[in-house]
């Protein structure tokens, strides 16, 4: 069963490949064909059923490049992504697999640098000026604004054109050079040993490279692993040997830079075990060789970021780590060979990313360490905290330095916290915990068409407004009068903002005067044994919901905001809430410690939202804080009764086309009324929900329900209006159905 329906314009765009399991490029053969494949049996086929017409389309291509390039980018490597064809789907055959696309081919090919992304699949949603500068560029010829991109806090370490003398992190090219001579030797081991050999002979700091051999006998290496070998000059030595070991080794490489005069930001291996393997006489015959396929498989995901590089470096890791002498300094060996991909995950590095950033680490490897699905799924991660300008570093280099000089809380510091690779596995064992299988949850992909088909009687470019404001502000408040359908609203801009129909990241909560700061936050509560115990409230909730799953948005929708006293009821989260200060930089303790007792500084992520709904029209609700209204933007709903809502509720409910139009009018002269009048005003007009059927109406069933809904909806809220004018309110409740 396919699907294909009118073509709607959507907000969702999909960057696609066309080269799969090492395929030719099939781009000819799609465009000749007028179809997009998924070359993958069993990987993307919940995104991609999720693909639906109307939605625009590029085949991509992702590769990196150093030379012949627009602009000076100072002898790194940049990341390169080609648009090759753009389209639009105008059919889907559901089975996660093939879609058919109207394609347009772009000739010259267009390139695209910087923002880019190797996988196969690529959703990308509108909003951030990074996403936005990509779907101009691919779909509406727009150029790239290079400048920006370059000197972006991500990049600008690397390419920026802003930064004047000397830059940090001048070792890392140093570092990747190495790397990629050291992996000429990965098949011919004997000569890298004899080289080093040779070196321990004229540089002091190498003679500990002797071995205990299996027939109990001494002597220098027989064999080594790439990172012991990068590990000669990252011990604890003193800089000046560093050097010299650092400059010998590159001599000996033939590597062309120059080697380093210092070495910020670089994790060192603790000088009385600074191997990655244990003696001969201990060792399983395959370790080395397993460590030399992680360096492999490492750079070529650092080089080729593709899914196939991503299994083949999980597959490694997995089979390497927990080996003697292996544990967290593998991570370490990552970094050094690519320091800009890859985290080195030290006790300061730990501390830091866990406790500072708030980025939890999984611990599913063995002896409660990272395997390899962790380890990429906080570097997933921590890559998009980088993009944020406000994030407290946008690098692992710069991560790596900053944790150096970190202090952590000491009631924070663990004894496990002060060791690294001198917690490796003692006893050989390569048992890995496995992680649970879990059911794929299919993509209910939602965007503003959505909210528009859902009912909403605003126009499009209204709802655009209100999403930017919200990613902007970070936080929004819909005001209105009764019924304009502000709570409807909120929770479709969430599922808007996400992309995605996920009730599970959207939490809801209504404020009103008996709620306090222990119910929102934290507090006290009664316990199962008569006790109190400390517990977390929905927002805090939210925000460690959002540390677990920090790669979406999240959304807390808050009815009726003025109901309660919200700068009590938030508290120092208050202050938190400004779109400026979501970032660990900006964290504050809480009135209340952790369950555990300690005290552990909180922020409110990036992508956490807040939705508020607000009726103006309660005489009995105080004006809201100046300190909540500085952090949130406001917008007013009003009353929407027009051809848009006409034709709503004769299609969709069933209203007699020309009574619809005489409800209209009807309430457009009660709305009148209601603005005109000195005790009352606009903001007391009455909302198009009242008059919008919640179910559809049975045959010739108009003037009875509308009649229903003005005497116990419409006419008790026009008493309360005119309390003190009883005979205004039954004057105008009579004249809503006078010769009705």
């Amino acid at each position: 069963m396919s699907t294909k329906i009118e073509r709607l314009n959507t907000s969702i765009t999909w960057f696609v490949g066309a080269s799969f399991d090492g395929t030719e490029d099939q781009t000819p053969r799609f465009l000749a064909e007028g179809v997009w494949e998924n070359g993958y049996e069993d990987k993307y086929l919940d995104i991609v059923k999720s693909m639906r017409v109307g939605d625009r389309i590029a085949i991509k291509s992702s590769y990196l490049r150093k030379h012949g390039l627009p602009f000076d980018n100072r002898g790194q490597i940049v990341s390169v992504m080609a648009i090759k064809a753009i389209g639009t789907i105008t059919e889907n055959y559901d089975d996660g697999r093939h879609v058919r696309v109207e394609w347009t081919k772009l000739e010259p090919i267009r390139e695209w640098y910087f923002y880019t992304n190797r996988k196969t699949v690529w959703r990308v949603l509108p909003g951030d000026w990074m996403a936005d500068g990509l779907i101009d560029f691919a779909f509406n010829g727009k150029a790239q604004d290079i400048e920006r991109f370059r000197n972006d806090p991500f990049w600008r370490e690397r390419f920026g054109s802003s930064i004047s003398g000397k830059h940090r992190f001048g070792w890392i090219k140093f570092y990747e050079a190495v790397a990629g001579k050291l992996l000429i030797y990965r098949s011919n081991r004997s000569a890298l040993v004899a080289g080093l050999e040779e070196i321990s002979g004229r540089v002091e700091g190498i003679g500990y490279l002797l071995d205990q051999y299996a027939d109990g006998t001494t002597g220098f290496l027989k064999d080594i692993c790439p990172f012991t070998t990068i590990g000669l000059f990252n011990r604890g030595l003193t800089e000046t040997k560093r050097i010299a070991i650092a400059r010998e080794l590159g001599r000996f490489l033939g590597v062309e830079e120059p080697a380093p005069d210092t070495f910020d930001g670089i994790p060192l291996l603790n000088p009385q075990n600074s191997w990655f393997f244990p003696f001969e006489k201990d060792r399983k015959p395959d370790q080395i060789d397993a460590l030399w396929n992680v360096f492999a498989a490492a750079i070529k995901l650092a080089d080729s970021d593709t899914d196939e590089a991503r299994d083949e470096f999980v597959k490694a890791f997995d089979h390497a780590n927990g080996r003697p002498n292996v544990a967290w300094n593998l991570t370490f060996g990552l970094y050094w060979i690519r320091p800009w991909t890859f985290l080195g995950l030290d006790s300061d590095s730990r501390a830091y990313v866990t406790k500072k950033l708030g980025v939890s680490l999984g611990l599913r490897g063995p002896k409660k360490r990272c395997n390899a699905s962790d380890y990429l799924a906080a570097m997933d991660v921590l890559v998009s905290r980088f993009q944020e300008a406000s994030y407290p570093v946008h690098s692992y280099p710069e991560l790596s330095l900053e944790a150096w000089h970190y202090q952590e809380p000491a009631s924070e510091a663990t004894a496990s916290d002060t060791h690294d690779n001198d917690e490796a596995a003692d006893d050989g064992s390569e048992d890995v915990t496995q992680e649970a299988p879990q059911s794929a949850i299919p993509i209910a992909p939602y965007t503003i068409e959505d909210i528009l088909r859902d009912g909403c009687f605003l126009e499009r470019e209204e709802i655009v407004h209100l999403l930017d404001r919200l990613r902007m502000k970070k936080n929004l408040i819909l005001q209105g009068p009764p019924g304009t359908g502000k709570t409807w609203l909120a929770k479709r801009l969430a599922f808007a903002l996400m992309g995605q129909k996920d009730d599970s990241k959207v939490r809801a909560v209504q404020f009103h005067p008996n709620l306090s700061y222990e119910d929102f936050v934290r507090g006290w509560r009664p316990s199962g044994d008569g006790k109190l115990s400390l517990a977390d409230g929905i927002f805090m909730e939210a925000i460690k919901a959002v540390a677990k799953n920090p790669l979406s948005e999240w959304v807390v929708v808050i009815e009726e905001i003025n109901r309660g006293n919200p700068a009590q009821i938030f508290g120092e989260l208050l202050t938190l809430l400004e779109a400026g200060k979501r970032t660990p930089n900006e964290a504050l303790e809480l009135c209340y410690p952790d369950a555990d007792g300690k005290r552990r500084p909180i922020h409110i992520p990036e992508n956490l939202y807040v939705i508020g709904t607000m009726n103006i029209a309660d005489r009995s609700l105080a004006l809201v804080d100046l300190a909540l209204r500085r952090r949130f933007a406001f917008v007013n709903l009003e009353p929407r009764l027009g051809s848009v809502w006409r034709d709503w509720v004769i299609k969709e409910c069933a209203i007699d086309p020309a009574l619809a139009l005489d409800i209209e009018r009807r309430m457009t002269e009660l709305n009148n009324r209601i603005e005109t009048d000195p005790q009352l005003g606009k903001q007391f007009k009455i909302g198009h929900s009242y008059v919008t059927p919640v179910q559809r109406l049975k045959a010739e069933g108009t003037r009875n329900w509308f009649v229903q809904i003005v005497e116990t909806e419409i006419g008790p809220l026009l008493e309360e209006y005119w309390f003190d004018a009883p005979e205004k309110a039954r004057e105008a409740r009579i004249r809503l159905v006078q010769n009705w």
